[in-house]
Parts: structure tokens; C-alpha cells; sequence
């Protein structure tokens, strides 16, 4: 006689730290802003039309938006261009309609792609420690525009131009046109001539398996240029991965949805295929009202041209996605809706006028805990510290933290391009957190070490 089990009553369950849910994409009413009413759907989706309608100045704004700003906004706005700003404005007419109108100064898009004065700390906008060039990579050049950093990666930077010019820009001592604050450096090679010398020190150094190709952004080398450059990469027989990266997937879809293009990239996916190398495409969306449906139609249009992923590789930054249920809805989103792996969160690295978003290292480590067990496994995004002659590194793998004065130590276990010392694979390479996030104590420590007041000390 088969016994039967019994089965337990089921119990209310208790409620998780965060609820899972899908959300529909969907493309915000760009006809809500006065400068728009009259664009039309076929315009809207033109990458010609978008690029030609990107603001670039607070007069174009104003044209746009109209009186859904106060006067007051702009006024901040301005005053930021002139102080503080590393990055020129560039805002694809995409990008602005995600913003929330209803509240501009909170929204996280606006957070970082048109910071104002307010936004910054009044005693510390950028660390004593920050750096135009923060990770060295210009130090690290072994030809214009490429740096040999990891011992058989590179990054190889074709355009000094993106369609969309992000506050946090690591790249800023480069990317971009010159503002108030900060004189760019400029790529002097010819273009041909600079691909030339970048394809003959790869084929110089077959120990260099990994090449990512950026910029800037590639969206911005015209696509014969960056077709010619990736078939010679693919002549190459050591290279056995190339992934491309790209904002404008997420800033400017329409470009990636062009026809063109997109028979280009499945021509190069082919080769790519047929040679067992690794073609991906890396973006760049850190809020998840950025995903709409016309950025999922461009990610899956790359997959169905025969790239093997699409991933994600965000910024996490103070008031755009700093909570464990900003990560995860954006998480969730790309994945679910868009087909985009989430990949990696770095934290924001420490160049000039920074620190309003940059987060100290024990609430990045708090985040990691926090995004634990809700996603697939391989689509649990790492949070990453880039540490100036380290690299990548865990939030958890520092090796000492001092968190009063939010100096983080890290080691590492090889030599970058530049490095020769006996010692260099042992010694400590410090991080530092925000100042205005520590206690106290810490607070005044850095006020000592650099002549300035900290908040609430009388002078």
C-alpha cells in the first residue's frame, strides 16, 4: 500500500527586499516638448534627423524644453558650463525625451548628462587626488590611440567623438571639444595612417588575444572606416576577441538601426564567425528609463546580424542608480526586454569634478550584496573598481580599508605596458573614497592634508 505525504498548509510568504516584476518599454511622447510638436514618426527614427537636432547649447535647450525648465534651471546650468564642466554638451533629441520633464532636477539621466552647479560639492567638486587621465591610459599608448594596459588585451580609441558627450566621462582628458575648465587633448594622425600603426603593433605582438574597439565611440567612425579596420583585425590571427563599444546603442539607437549598418555588421559577424572569434558589442545605459523600445529593436537587430552578445557596462554614480532596486529594474530591464547582458557596474573614476557621483567603496560593496540571487548567475553584473595601474578589481577584493580617511589599498598580479620595477607586483595601490561620504574624523584628516575647511568647521 503506497503511503501517502503529507503536505504542509502553505504560509503566507514573507516579502522579499525587492519584487520582481517585467515592465513594458515604452518610447516616451517626444511631442510633449515645444521645440518637437510638429516632428514626425518617420523623422524621429532618422539617425540623419537625430544627430542634426542634438542640443549642444543652452540656447538649443531652450528651444526644446521651453518654459518646462524654470529660468532658474537654466541659470544653473550655465553656471556649471563655465566652472565645473569637463564635458562639452552634446544630448541626442533620444536621450533628452527620456528625462523626466516633471522634474528635471532629480532625474537620474539629467544627473549625469547635464550636471548643474547645484549638483556639485560646494567644498569638494573633485578629489585632491583626482586626474585628468585618471587610469593612465594615454601613459599607456604604444600607438596613438592604443593602450596596452592587461597583458593581452588593448583598447583601441578610433574617434575622439561620441554622439553624446556623458559628465563622467573617464576619457575626458580626451573625448570631446574643449570647455572653460579643460583643454583636450587632440589625435593628430591621420586616420588611416593611426589604424595602420595600431593593426601593425598587433600583428607585432601575438600575445595580445583581446581587442576592444572604442573611442570616444565607434557610431562616429564612418562604417567603410570601421569595416576596413575590423577586417584587418581578422586577418590577425591571434586576436580571438573584438568587441565594440558604443553608447549610442542606447543614446542613439536609429544608428545602429540603419540599414547599412546593419548589413555591415552582419558582414562582419560572418567573417568573425568563420574565423571562431568573438564578436560583441559593449554599451552603456546606467538608468532604465533609457531602455525604450527602440533601444531593444537595435539590440536585437546586432544579435540578429550575428554578434554573439550585446552587454552592458554602466557607471554606478550617487542619485542615478545607487539602490539595490535602481540596479536590479535596470538589470531586469536590459535583460528581459532589450537582450543586453548586464555586464559590469564600475565605479565612477576619479577625474575632475567628479565627486557628486562617484560612491565610497563600502556602498558599492553593500550594492554587490545586495543584487546577489535575484538574477541569473551569468547575468549578475560584477561591481567594479578601476584602479589607477590595476585594473579592474571586485568591490570586495581590496586588500586593506581604511574607511575613515576612504583610502582603499589593492594588489595586483601583473605589469602594465609601462611598468619595468621589481616591486611592481607587490606594492599597494590606493583608492579614495568621496570625502564629503566620510566621518567626521576623515573629513578633517583631508582638510589638514590639502589647507581646506571641512563642512561645519568654524575658520
Amino acid at each position: 500500500m503506497t503511503e501517502l505525504i503529507a503536505v504542509k498548509p502553505s504560509i503566507a510568504r514573507t516579502a522579499q527586499p525587492y519584487e520582481y516584476r517585467r515592465r513594458e518599454l515604452v518610447e516616451p511622447d517626444w511631442m510633449r516638448f515645444p521645440g518637437w510638436r510638429t516632428v514626425t514618426p518617420p523623422e524621429w527614427a532618422s539617425a540623419q534627423w537625430q544627430r542634426a537636432h542634438c542640443v549642444k547649447n543652452i540656447r538649443q535647450l531652450r528651444e526644446v524644453l521651453g518654459d518646462l525648465a524654470p529660468e532658474s534651471f537654466y541659470d544653473d546650468l550655465a553656471r556649471d558650463q563655465e566652472q565645473h564642466s569637463t564635458m562639452s554638451m552634446l544630448l541626442p533629441p533620444q536621450m533628452l525625451n527620456t528625462m523626466d520633464t516633471g522634474d528635471l532636477r532629480a532625474d537620474p539621466v539629467r544627473r549625469y548628462m547635464l550636471p548643474l552647479a547645484s549638483d556639485r560639492h560646494p567644498l569638494w567638486p573633485s578629489h585632491p587626488r583626482a586626474s585628468r587621465d585618471s587610469l593612465h591610459e594615454h601613459d599607456m599608448w604604444v600607438a596613438e590611440g592604443l593602450t596596452h594596459r592587461y597583458p593581452t588585451k588593448v583598447l583601441a580609441e578610433l574617434v575622439s567623438t561620441c554622439p553624446q558627450y556623458c559628465g563622467h566621462c573617464t576619457r575626458m582628458d580626451l573625448v570631446g571639444t574643449s570647455t572653460p575648465s579643460v583643454t583636450k587633448l587632440r589625435l593628430a594622425g591621420k586616420p588611416a595612417d593611426r589604424y595602420g600603426a595600431i593593426l601593425e603593433y598587433l600583428r607585432a605582438h601575438p600575445g595580445i588575444r583581446d581587442v576592444v574597439v572604442s573611442g570616444g565611440d565607434v557610431a562616429n567612425v564612418p562604417w567603410r572606416q570601421l569595416e576596413s579596420f575590423l577586417g584587418g583585425l581578422l586577418e590577425i590571427e591571434s586576436i580571438r576577441d573584438i568587441r565594440l563599444a558604443t553608447k549610442a546603442l542606447m543614446g542613439l539607437p536609429q544608428h545602429w538601426l540603419q540599414e547599412d549598418v546593419v548589413a555591415g555588421v552582419e558582414r562582419v559577424a560572418r567573417r568573425a564567425r568563420g574565423r571562431g572569434v568573438s564578436l560583441a558589442v559593449h554599451t552603456h545605459v546606467n538608468a532604465v528609463q533609457s531602455l525604450t523600445p527602440l533601444v531593444a529593436k537595435a539590440s536585437k537587430a546586432l544579435l540578429e546580424a550575428g554578434v554573439r552578445d550585446v552587454r552592458n557596462q554602466g557607471v554606478l554614480m550617487r542619485g542615478v542608480n545607487d539602490s539595490p532596486e535602481q540596479l536590479l529594474d535596470l538589470s531586469f530591464g536590459l535583460l528581459d526586454e532589450a537582450m543586453i547582458t548586464p555586464y559590469y557596474f564600475y565605479m565612477c573614476d576619479m577625474i575632475p569634478a567628479s565627486e557628486h557621483w562617484r560612491v565610497p567603496l563600502s556602498r558599492a560593496q553593500e550594492l554587490q550584496h545586495a543584487i546577489m540571487g535575484y538574477l541569473p548567475g551569468f547575468a549578475t553584473p560584477r561591481i567594479v573598481c578601476d584602479v589607477p595601474f590595476v585594473g579592474k578589481r571586485w568591490v570586495h577584493q581590496a586588500a586593506g580599508y581604511d574607511q575613515v580617511r576612504g583610502i582603499s589599498t589593492w594588489t595586483k598580479n601583473y605589469r602594465t605596458s609601462i611598468e619595468t620595477d621589481a616591486d611592481d607586483l607587490t606594492r599597494d595601490h590606493p583608492y579614495y573614497d568621496p570625502i564629503d561620504t566620510l566621518p567626521p574624523a576623515g573629513q578633517e584628516w583631508w582638510a589638514d592634508q590639502t589647507g581646506q575647511m571641512p563642512s561645519g568647521r568654524a575658520s
